[in-house]
């Protein structure tokens, strides 16, 4: 995996810098996400390994699929990229250069990611308080992704970055249930 992370960084990092000097990091994110999706599908991924299709023809393909699942169509420039990675035998390499590229915007916005696992749907007084929370913990702007398992029974299970907060009625059990048993 660090092999495809290390080949997809220039591209994720030309394709950014582009992107930030043109005003169009959302653009250039959405159609990175889109053909990204495209090149994960098995059917688009046998269509890569044929040697009898041309790399400009692989490109074209995956523009035009872009195109017809985007709102927007994609610009001379995402185009050239695109072709640029086909040339080079680097279309497979989308899915790490979103990820990459999703990164540098984060970085760039100051934006972290916090996946909230609660019991129960979180209402929007308690959303709005959590991310003003973390915002100041953080130091950043949060972007809450919000996922409900009632297994947890109560509370809520909180990930940002690499910190894990379990707030859970479940994992209150587990650590009670660890300190009697030791």
């Amino acid at each position: 995996m660090a092999e495809l992370s290390t080949l997809a960084r220039p591209y994720a990092k030309a394709a950014f810098d582009y992107a930030k000097e043109q005003n169009a990091i959302n653009n250039w994110e959405t159609y990175l996400s889109v053909a990204s999706s495209i090149v994960r599908n098995e059917d688009f991924a046998s269509l890569l390994s044929n040697p009898a299709i041309s790399a400009d023809q692989k490109a074209e393909i995956l523009i035009d699929a872009c195109n017809k699942l985007s709102a927007e169509e994609a610009s001379q420039a995402l185009g050239n990229f695109t072709k640029q990675l086909a040339e080079h035998d680097r279309l497979a390499l989308l899915p790490e250069i979103h990820a990459l590229y999703s990164k540098l915007k984060s970085q760039e916005l100051k934006q972290v990611d916090a996946y909230v696992t609660s019991a129960y749907p979180l209402t929007e007084a308690q959303r709005k308080n959590l991310q003003e929370r973390l915002a100041i913990s953080t130091g950043s702007i949060v972007i809450l992704h919000e996922e409900v398992d009632p297994e947890l029974l109560g509370g809520a299970t909180i990930k940002v970055g690499d910190k894990f907060t379990d707030g859970s009625v479940r994992g209150k059990l587990k650590q009670l249930k660890t300190q009697l048993t030791a």
